[in-house]
Parts: C-alpha cells; structure tokens; sequence
C-alpha cells in the first residue's frame, strides 16, 4: 500500500504531494499537540460515490481542538468542500482521508501560545485495515499491559495525535507477540477499547460496550454500530465488563473508520466462542457493509455525495 497522492489540501490550498512539508521544529511534530480525524469514501455497487458520515468526522475535529484550545478559524462547511477537493483531485474511486490540525513553528516550547494554527488534508486509497483475512475470519488479540489513559490524566474525548503514543506501545508489542490486535482496560482493570477501535461483547444475544463516559473515544462507527444493531432488534447494553467476561463471550467484535466492522477469533490464547465470527457481528457487519458498499437503501443521512 502507497500513501502516495497527488496532491494535499493544505490552509486552503491544492498542494504537490511532495511539496505537502511542515517545518522541523513544529510544535506538534515535537510535542503531539495537535488533532487528527480518519473518515473514508466508499463506492457502491450503483457507482455512487460518497463519503461517510462527513459532517459527524468534521464535528468531532473541530470539537477536538476546541479541547485543546485551538482556535480554528475554517468553518464545517469549507472543511466539507476541502474533503470532496482533494478526493477529487487524486482521482480515487475509494479514499481515507485525514485531515490534521497542527501548530507551526514560530516558537518552540511547552508553554509556546503564539503559534499558527495550520490545517492539512490528505487522502489516499487504504483498504481493510486489519486485514481481508481478519474482516472474514476474524482476528487474535492480546490483553495490553498498558492501559487506556484515565479520563483525568488527558482528555479521551478528543482524537488527539500525541495520545496515541499509548496506543502505538500496545499495538507494536501486540504484533511483537504474533497478535493483530491489543485490548486496552482502564485504569480500574475494566475493558476500554483497542488501539484504534471501540470495541463490542455479545453474550446471550446482548451486545455489550463500555459507557461513553468511561475512558473510551466516542467513536462516530461505535455509533453507527448500536444504531444498525438497535434496528436489527439486538439489544445494547453500555456498562462496564471486565477481561474474564472477554473470554467466555459468545463473539467480540471491533469496530472504527480504519477497522470497519472486525470479529475477533480469540483474546488471550482462548478461543472466542465457535473460534468463527457469530452470528449478531455477521448481522452487523453485513448491514455495515451494505450500507456503505452495497445497495441497502437505509441510512442515506450518513452517505454524504462526493459530487455533491
């Protein structure tokens, strides 16, 4: 896979791929104060091209470096355009974009308050991000050693970029160990979520997640998940569970932007029910898929037109 495009939108300009640079001395490059969205185009099987619950990923950015105290003078409306620009621009029939809120370097420093406020937005092709084998037949993960950060040691709500030093450490050792996958708990030993995933139980037909005001990111896929499984009339409990409950589950499955809907074999060395995904992630997962690949006609609010 190449992340190689065309071009990037950058501060409200069509940019050279390879002209796409940001200073050295960048204080986010240094420090990680910055935000960062993952949203993807996907075309069905009519051709239409559309990009998935846009505005939702745009709120969540600019909520995000309202977090952090950035002031971000581009509107919702101009960042939407700038999306459909720059996939347009590169000409891709699927895409991931993300787009990225960084500060520039006229000062470096902890406490440095007076640099720019820069937005960038590239986009190129990114197909199943833990692998077409894991989006058919599931997925091993690893319980991380390392904990999701608690809600009062940074704040979980915003899709951070230096946050995910966290997640980088478990997923590395994961790997390491011959896993696809770590699970994260909090700080308290229950179940958060996966590196880059919000993660779901299902035990006696009851999906379980951990409560959006635990330590979890609101993710805009988690959402999508309870809604299409509320319609399917699968019952979604949100409390938390612990790793002993991972284990003697029906099914898991994970799900995020980059990760879709994932099922998930096994945690631990222990085989997760049948050791295949079950039957409510398959629900899931199928209706996700035709949704935003197929010709299911449902939930057209969340399909925002390339061409507009």
């Amino acid at each position: 896979m190449s992340l190689q495009s065309n071009f990037v939108w950058m501060n409200g300009e069509m940019v050279p791929f390879d002209q796409a640079t940001v200073p050295i001395l960048s204080q986010t490059l240094h420090y990680g104060y910055g935000v960062f969205e993952g949203i993807r185009m996907y075309k069905r099987t009519d051709g239409v091209q559309h990009i998935f619950r846009l505005r939702e990923h745009l709120v969540r950015l600019l909520e995000s470096a309202h977090i952090l105290g950035l002031e971000v003078e581009t509107s919702i409306d101009e960042l939407t355009a700038a999306c459909r620009k720059v996939l347009l621009a590169n000409e891709l029939e699927e895409g991931y974009l993300r787009p990225l809120i960084y500060l520039g370097a006229e000062s470096m420093g902890l406490g440095s308050l007076n640099n720019s406020v820069n937005i960038a937005i590239p986009a190129w092709t990114w197909g199943a991000y833990l692998g077409d084998e894991g989006l058919r037949n599931g997925i091993r993960c690893q319980i991380s050693s390392f904990n999701r950060l608690h809600v009062n040691v940074n704040m979980v709500k915003g899709k951070i970029c230096g946050q995910y030093v966290n997640s980088v450490i478990a997923k590395r050792m994961a790997m390491a160990s011959g896993f696809d996958e770590a699970i994260m708990l909090d700080t308290n030993g229950y179940v958060s979520e996966c590196t880059g995933e919000n993660l779901f139980m299902v035990k006696n037909g009851v999906i379980y997640t951990a409560p959006y005001g635990s330590s979890i990111l609101g993710g805009i896929t988690r959402a999508t998940v309870i809604q299409i499984a509320t319609d399917l009339n699968v019952r979604v409990v949100e409390r938390l569970f612990t790793r002993d409950e991972l284990y003697t589950a029906d099914e898991i499955f994970l799900c995020g932007t980059a990760a879709e809907v994932t099922p998930v074999r096994e945690v631990d060395h222990r085989k997760i029910g049948t050791g295949q995904p079950g039957p409510i992630s398959t629900r899931v997962s199928s209706t996700f898929f035709g949704v935003v690949r197929g010709d299911l006609p449902q939930y057209s609010e969340w399909r925002e037109p390339l061409h507009g």
